[in-house]
């Protein structure tokens, strides 16, 4: 990349998304007038020259998304009149320079995505008294966050994500009562969740996964009545869900492998704007509250991995938005709802959902740029994962990859009843999970509508009857299992999917045949009974004429054997009738001396 140095005067530069390579050079600091300067989404590399310390009436410097090395050059702090500066998504490694303070003037810094080390230097904290955007994302800072001295207050953003910052949640944020942000997630925070962030009215997005979080969620939760997304997941959160909560803006709410315990009553069932609810791999109890056919936005029900009991509400039917109900490992009985609707979320929202660029911090300039904000009239999946089971594996959807996917898994619980046929109209569904219940009946034909399938279990069973032939249509089918029920009959011919499918899948049921079992043909049939005819005794019971003759016959031949031992025996005769004279006098004896007195 070369600068012409005939441009001094000029006051505007912005070269993003040309695919530029090379270094940026020393020269970029010749132009003493440049105001604006976006060299954005390119294939620039090297390290960023200490000269641009040199543009004294830079207001906005963007340098992300690029291969930038080395370290930031303290020049940067000789800008006194930038207002955003973005380097973000590059290589750069080494600290924050404290120079960064000397900004006064700066609203929005993000030096996200890259390899920087350390702590977040006291200077910023103190300094930059007018910063509204600190993202520091993805990087590996430590330490504690904002340690030292602290003038952030007009905080509106916070991103902290993807480092390594230990400690608690810092008190000094509640002093912020702008913030309307807070990504804390996947860093290693422990300590309580502050009450004080009930306080702060303007919060709308709360994200703090996957750190050491525990206790309860604070009652004060109650209060931050413009909340839409709040991630807690994968923390050591223990206690109930406060009863109270129930934000009315709330989109995404995400729980999920925490420690809360108790039943769900009244949460959450004035959330009707509510997209995503995911309370899995808890201790909840109780029967799922009939009130959620009050969410008529819901897409994601995860409720996976809990002690749920009770019966699957019909409230569910009155959903017609669902793609996603994970109702797995619980303790639900009952029938399946013929009524469940599942749908994919672009088909239930009927809009195009193209990623629109999330705003730059150069979009408030009169300068233009192809990453300008476009807005979405309907709400749509944020990025924080939700994790679904499919083909034998969990997977994690977010974004833009969720609104494809829709599912139901319903296994590991005690549903009876057969499978409604009605499921099978369900023609976008991805995966379905009916395997480890009491299920009976057939396999409904329909299933062959189930064009979008590529998981279909409903192993560990009790289905009966033999597997439609049908099924060999489904031409994205990539895992079947049947096993361990009573179906009976030919297997599905092996073509298309089905010739991918080994023994495995249709093990553990010994009236099936064919490949890849046993042949059909070399099966014997099975034996049948014959009817009872008059003529024939059933073999079940005892001839009793027989048995008395046999039982007389028995008793006369022991009589002889004794009487000719006797007769033969002088010995054994003798000792015979002896025994037989003491038994006759003992039992005399024993007589007498019982009898009453008048008797003698």
């Amino acid at each position: 990349m070369e600068i012409e140095a005939s441009l001094p005067n000029l006051q505007n530069l912005n070269m993003s998304g040309n695919s530029l390579i090379g270094s940026i050079p020393r020269s970029v600091g010749d132009m003493k007038l440049l105001g604006f300067l976006d060299l954005s989404h390119n294939n620039l590399s090297g390290s960023i020259p200490p000269s641009v310390g040199d543009m004294k009436l830079l207001w906005c410097l963007d340098l992300s998304h690029n291969n930038l090395s080395g370290s930031i050059p303290p020049s940067v702090g000789d800008m006194k009149l930038l207002r955003s500066l973005d380097l973000s998504h590059n290589n750069l490694s080494g600290s924050i320079p404290p120079s960064i303070g000397d900004m006064k003037l700066l609203d929005s810094l993000d030096l996200s995505d890259n390899n920087l080390s350390g702590g977040i230097p006291e200077e910023l904290t103190m300094g930059c008294s007018s910063l509204m955007h600190l993202i520091l994302s993805n990087n590996n800072l430590q330490g504690q966050i904002f340690y030292g001295k602290f003038s952030l207050f007009l905080l509106y953003e916070l991103q902290l994500n993807g480092n390594r910052f230990s400690g608690s949640i810092p008190k000094i944020l509640s002093n912020c009562s702008s913030l309307y942000l807070i990504d804390f997630s996947n860093n290693n925070l422990s300590g309580r969740i502050p009450s004080w962030m009930g306080n702060i009215s303007n919060l709308e997005e709360i994200i703090m996964p996957n750190n050491g979080l525990e206790g309860p969620i604070p009652i004060d939760f109650c209060q931050l009545l413009n909340l839409e997304i709040l991630d807690l997941s994968n923390n050591n959160i223990s206690g109930s869900l406060p009863a109270c909560f129930s934000p009315i803006t709330m989109n995404h709410v995400h729980l999920s492998k925490n420690r809360l315990k108790g039943s769900l009553t009244t949460q959450f069932c004035n959330s009707s704007s509510l997209i995503t609810l995911d309370l899995s791999d808890n201790q909840l109890s109780g029967n799922i509250p009939d009130c959620i056919n009050m969410l008529g936005n819901l897409s994601y029900l995860i409720l996976k991995n809990n002690n749920l009991e009770g019966k699957i509400p019909i409230q569910l039917c009155k959903l017609h938005k669902l793609s996603l109900i994970d109702l797995s490992q619980n303790h639900l009985s009952g029938h399946i709802p013929s009524c469940l609707n599942i749908t994919t979320f672009d088909e239930a929202n009927k809009v195009d959902l193209s990623f629109a660029q999330a705003p730059s911090l150069s979009s408030f300039s009169t300068a233009p740029s192809p990453y300008t904000y476009v807005p979405i009239l309907v709400p749509i999946p944020t990025n924080e994962p939700v994790h679904f089971t499919t083909k034998n594996a969990s997977y994690s959807y977010k974004g833009r990859l969720l609104t494809y996917m829709s599912g139901i898994d319903l296994s590991c619980n005690n549903l009876t009843g057969q499978i409604p046929y009605e499921i099978g109209q369900l023609s976008k569904i991805h995966v379905l999970n009916l395997s480890h219940n009491f299920l009976v009946g057939q396999i409904p034909s329909t299933f062959a509508n189930l064009e979008q399938i590529e998981s279909l279990d409903l192993s560990y069973n009790n289905l009966s009857g033999k597997i439609p032939p049908q099924l060999v249509q489904l031409h994205y089918l990539s895992t079947f299992r049947v096993a361990y029920n009573n179906l009976s009959g030919e297997t599905p011919k092996r073509v298309g999917q089905f010739g991918t499918f080994d023994e495995s899948c249709y093990e553990g049921n010994p009236l099936l045949c064919g490949e890849p079992m046993k042949s059909c043909k070399a099966t014997s049939p099975p034996l049948i009974p014959e009817s009872p005819t008059p003529s024939r005794e059933d073999d079940g019971f005892i001839d009793m004429g027989v048995f008395y003759v046999s039982l007389i016959v028995s008793y006369i031949m022991v009589l002889i054997t004794i009487a000719a031992v006797l007769y033969i025996n002088p010995y054994w005769r003798r000792a015979w009738f002896y025994y037989a004279e003491m038994c006759f006098i003992s039992s005399y004896y024993f007589i007498v001396d019982h009898l009453p007195k008048q008797f003698h």
